[in-house]
């Protein structure tokens, strides 16, 4: 479901399979859990394993986003595929400036 990786105070999450809800629970407690206790400079999330995703997959993102904002970070979203850019682009997060 998620593997991450630390270097450089950069927490990257590679995130595989399908987000739903079930599932983006499960991801946002392996990297709430990484993130509060290594405290990263940047938290990027990778979604290239990602096959599936619907609206749980946004409230994932936003969630880290503001999460990362209270430990003084920053967030950055990529390897996405086009039907979930499509997705994050309806919710309004290209505002934020975290897809890269």
């Amino acid at each position: 479901m998620v593997e991450t990786d630390y270097k450089n105070n950069v927490l990257t999450a590679y995130i595989k399979g399908e987000i739903d809800h079930d599932s983006a629970a499960k991801i946002r407690v392996s990297v709430d859990g990484m993130a509060q206790s290594l405290k990263p400079r940047l938290l990027c999330l990778d979604f290239g394993g990602v096959s599936f995703m619907d609206s749980s997959g946004v409230g994932l993102v936003m969630g880290r986003y503001r999460q990362m904002k209270l430990l003084g970070g920053a967030l950055r979203v990529s390897n996405y595929s086009d039907s979930v850019y499509r997705i994050f682009a309806m919710s309004g997060l290209e505002g934020l400036g975290v897809l890269g």
